[in-house]
C-alpha cells in the first residue's frame, strides 16, 4: 500500500505522543515492515528521521502505524478531497410550469426550455396547476404531460410518472445516459 493510498479521517487519526498502546507494528517511510515494537521505539525512529509516527490501523492487533510526514500527508489528502469535490457534477431540478389549457404555441416554448435543461444535464419537474374546477379535468393535465413526455423521449426518461399532489399534478424527466 502506497502511502497516498492510505485514506484516514483526521480525527480518527493519533500522532505521535497520542499513541499510547503496549505494542504497535511500524511501518517505515518506504514501506518496509520495521515490525512489532513500542510505541516509544518507533518514536526515536520516527524523530531519527524527522518525521511522524502516525496510527492507520487502530483496530489491527496490534494497531499499525507508520513513519511519514504527516504534514505533507494531510496536505495532500485535502488536495484530493478538493480535486474529487471539483469533478461532482451538481443535478439541479429546474421546472416548467403549465396549466391545462395551453395553448400550442406555449406549449412548444415549454418543451425547448424543459430540452434545454435536460441537454444541460438537469432534471425537469413538469407542474400543471390547476385552477377553480380544471381539477375535475386531471386527465387533460395527464395527457399534456405524457404529450410533453413523448415529445422529450429522445433525451429524457420518465423518472416519476404524472401524479395529482394537492391542485398541481407533477412529473419529473431525467436526462438519459
Amino acid at each position: 500500500m502506497r502511502r497516498c493510498d492510505v485514506i484516514i479521517r483526521e480525527r480518527d487519526v493519533r500522532v505521535n505522543e497520542e499513541i499510547r498502546i503496549a505494542e504497535v507494528r511500524v511501518v517505515d517511510d518506504e514501506n518496509n515492515q520495521l515490525g512489532v515494537m513500542s510505541p516509544r521505539e518507533a518514536l526515536r525512529i520516527a524523530r531519527e528521521r524527522d518525521l511522524d509516527l502516525v496510527e492507520i490501523a487502530p483496530t489491527a492487533r496490534p494497531p499499525v502505524c507508520r513513519i511519514m510526514d504527516y504534514g505533507k500527508f494531510r496536505y495532500e489528502q485535502s488536495k484530493r478531497t478538493r480535486e474529487a469535490r471539483k469533478k461532482q457534477k451538481v443535478t439541479d431540478v429546474k421546472e416548467v410550469r403549465m396549466t391545462p389549457k395551453i395553448e400550442e404555441h406555449d406549449f412548444q416554448v415549454k418543451v425547448r426550455n424543459a430540452e434545454k435543461f435536460l441537454k444541460g444535464g438537469d432534471k425537469v419537474k413538469c407542474t400543471i396547476r390547476f385552477r377553480g374546477r380544471e381539477i375535475v379535468h386531471s386527465d387533460l393535465g395527464k395527457k399534456l404531460l405524457e404529450r410533453l413526455a413523448e415529445t422529450l423521449s429522445e433525451i429524457a426518461v420518465v423518472e416519476r410518472v404524472p401524479r395529482v399532489e394537492g391542485r398541481n399534478m407533477i412529473m419529473i424527466l431525467a436526462p438519459k445516459l
